[in-house]
């Protein structure tokens, strides 16, 4: 069995690989296809938008295929940024210009607890002969007053987790794997997996 995983994320792409690894599965990416378009993710959740794109390539190819939608949400934000997250301080922004604007929209808020907030996500899994499951997995925290570490991506330098009493970016990634909202989706996509 084949899986073409909708990522060109090579972060992404190992650890599906190495889930899918497990169950002598051969996990393709976009790349192994070239795939370059954009596909137009345009739902109103995290799993509609892994769904979209799933969909999409299962369409085009004939695999069995992996998408996930992932994203930020904080409390007293109304759960904003959400599927926004990549953008949120606009089409033309980066990870740091998104952080600015996070804690730019957070300063009325002072104490930590009033900062709640997780990281969502949503995998969709569309088999050839179209059969579809979603899964979805969190990672609970709170959005810290500045920038702490070095590691990762996003906002994980803005994210204490109070597992290890630090933000996302001062954590191995052996450890973030162990508490990820991904991880936490991909289990419940293991046990999927066992069916077959």
């Amino acid at each position: 069995m084949k899986i073409l995983v909708a990522t060109k994320n090579q972060g992404k792409l190992k650890e599906f690989r190495d889930l899918f690894d497990k169950f002598g599965i051969e996990t393709l990416s976009l790349a192994d296809i070239d795939f370059t378009d954009e596909i137009v993710e345009d739902g109103l959740t995290f799993t509609e938008n892994a769904l979209i794109k799933a969909r999409t390539l299962n369409k085009l190819y004939d695999y069995a295929v992996v998408s996930d939608d992932s994203g930020l949400e904080v409390e007293v934000l109304g759960n904003q940024p959400g599927i926004y997250s990549a953008r949120y301080a606009g089409l033309e922004c980066d990870d740091e210009k998104n952080i600015d604007f996070l804690l730019e929209n957070l300063n009325d808020y002072q104490s930590l607890n009033q900062r709640k907030a997780r990281y969502v996500c949503a995998i969709a899994l569309v088999m050839p002969d179209k059969t579809e499951y979603n899964t979805i997995g969190y990672c609970d925290g709170f959005i810290d007053f500045s920038r702490k570490g070095t590691n990762g991506f996003g906002y994980d330098s803005v994210f204490y987790t109070p597992e290890f009493n630090k933000n996302m970016a001062e954590i191995t990634l052996e450890e973030k794997h162990s508490i990820s909202h991904r991880a936490s989706a991909l289990v419940k996509l293991k046990k999927i997996l066992k069916k077959f």
